[in-house]
């Protein structure tokens, strides 16, 4: 068995109202061996809850989409647990262009 490192790249996005940080999410520019491209990850998104139904998440979301086409992705990937309590935020990625294609399967340590 062999290992090795492959380095991946991560950029934070922020949305300030003054000196207020409302929002923010993160891109992850990873590669694998199946593809000449990169993909990408968006991860941690969130939004102060005082913002939200405003616009500054589909704002912020719009950043990273297109960072992530500027970085060459082919795919962009967002997860979102399905406890059943997250639909409205599963039916706002839809609206936002993304495809609800599978599940997520995670390991908590």
């Amino acid at each position: 068995m062999e290992k090795c490192e492959v380095i991946a790249r991560g950029i934070r996005f922020s949305i300030k109202k003054g000196d207020i940080e409302i929002a923010h999410a993160y891109l992850y520019v990873l590669r694998n061996d199946l593809h000449d491209q990169p993909f990408g990850l968006l991860e941690d998104v969130k939004v102060e809850e005082k913002y939200r139904s405003t616009g500054v998440g589909h704002e912020l979301v719009a950043m990273v989409i297109s960072q992530a086409r500027l970085e060459k992705c082919y795919k962009l990937i967002a997860t979102s647990r399905d406890d059943g309590t997250r639909d409205s935020i599963h039916e706002w990625y839809v609206r936002l262009g993304f495809l609800d294609y599978g599940t997520e399967f995670r390991m908590n340590f």
